[in-house]
Parts: structure tokens; C-alpha cells; sequence
């Protein structure tokens, strides 16, 4: 049988998802900036004909498509693992703090992820159940409700932008032509700016959680005021 919940501080991962997701907001930029700049080539080619764009500047459009979404995989990738780390030690420590406050087993935390369907929504359940009991109680000992906004806009935005991503991507994977090519880099760059805001939420919720799991560790399970 596993063993008991036991109560480590966040923090050091908070930071460590903190700082990947920093890294995936400046791939995100670079990806926006190779959209653009596909788009201001096909248009040049839609407006003037092929021959308005040189061989050489398709071929740096393309490399730094390439780049860009080559960046994007490789930092989603090592984030989405810190941050199922940080997600697993902030449930477990909840447990902790309400042993009795779950609807499912700790390792949901990370199983939930890999769900087909069931990760659109699992995730953000625990989350909840997670923020529920970091939160300190009021002064004479009552529940209290702390606001779960930061925890909503995270997961509203990055449902939204994991939709908006994959669209994009058909999109684009099936473009032919130049005006084609145009508009799927129209719909790319908008999906990537997306997911920065997206990650930038991921972080203020992270630091929010952490932070409220930090300070029910620290100064017990009421608060001083």
C-alpha cells in the first residue's frame, strides 16, 4: 500500500515550471514572428507573383518555420513534465492540509493528463479540490472561499489555445497555394499568441497555488486575519 501523504514545499518546483514556461512564451514569440513573416511572404506572391519573393528568403521563411516549431515541441515538452511533477507534489501536499477533500486518488494528479476525453476536464477538477484545501480558513475557524479566478483563466485559456493550436495546424498542413499559405499563417500566429497568454496565466495560477500551500504550511490552517 502506498504510504501517507507527506508535506514538501513547492516552491523549488513552482520556480522550475516558472522559468520553462518563461522559455515556452519566448518560442511562442519566435513561432509569432515566423508566421508574420510567412504571411508577409505569401502576400507579397499574391499581390506581385511568385517572382516578387527570391528562392533564398522562401528558404529562410521555411527554416525559421522549422526552427520555431521544432522550439515549441521540444519546451511544451520538458514544461508539461516539470509541471505534472509540480501538479502530483501540490495534490499531495492538499492532501495534508484535508485528507478527506478528494474525489479521486493522488495519482490522478498525474494520470488525468493522459486521458483521452477525460483530459479536458479531469485536471481542472482536481485543480479545484487542490485550491480548496490550500486555502486557509477564516480567522474564527469557518471555511472560507478564495477566489479560484487565476485557476479558471489557466485552464479556460488552455483549452482554448490547445483547440485553436490543432486547427491551426490542419489548417496549415493542408494549405496549397500561396493565399492558401497566407491565411494558415494568419490562423498560426493567432494561436500562438494564444499560448503566451495562456502560459502567462499557467504561471501567475502556479505562483498563486504555490504560494497559498506555502502559507497554510507556514502559518497553520486559519488565517491571522
Amino acid at each position: 500500500m502506498p504510504g501517507g501523504p507527506v508535506l514538501r514545499s513547492p516552491n523549488g518546483l513552482a520556480t522550475a515550471v516558472t522559468v520553462l514556461l518563461s522559455v515556452v512564451i519566448a518560442a511562442d514569440l519566435l513561432a509569432v514572428f515566423a508566421d508574420l513573416n510567412m504571411y508577409s511572404l505569401m502576400g507579397r506572391i499574391v499581390s506581385d507573383g511568385a517572382g516578387a519573393v527570391t528562392q533564398a528568403e522562401r528558404d529562410r521563411g521555411d527554416s525559421l518555420n522549422g526552427v520555431s516549431t521544432l522550439l515549441q515541441i521540444l519546451t511544451l515538452l520538458a514544461t508539461a513534465v516539470v509541471f505534472i511533477v509540480w501538479f502530483h507534489r501540490a495534490r499531495v501536499n492538499a492532501e495534508v492540509f484535508a485528507p478527506n477533500a478528494f474525489s479521486k486518488g493522488r495519482g490522478w494528479a498525474i494520470g488525468a493528463w493522459f486521458v483521452p476525453i477525460g483530459n479536458l476536464f479531469l485536471p481542472a477538477r482536481i485543480a479545484r479540490e487542490i485550491w480548496n484545501a490550500s486555502a486557509q480558513a477564516a480567522p474564527d475557524g469557518s471555511w472560507r472561499q478564495v477566489s479560484q479566478m487565476p485557476l479558471s483563466r489557466w485552464w479556460s485559456l488552455w483549452i482554448a489555445s490547445t483547440v485553436l493550436g490543432r486547427i491551426a495546424g490542419s489548417i496549415y498542413n493542408s494549405a496549397e497555394g500561396a493565399d492558401a499559405i497566407r491565411q494558415a499563417s494568419a490562423v498560426m500566429s493567432a494561436s500562438d499568441l494564444l499560448d503566451v497568454v495562456s502560459a502567462v496565466c499557467a504561471i501567475l495560477f502556479v505562483r498563486k497555488l504555490s504560494g497559498m500551500q506555502h502559507i497554510k504550511a507556514t502559518q497553520g490552517p486559519v488565517a491571522l486575519v
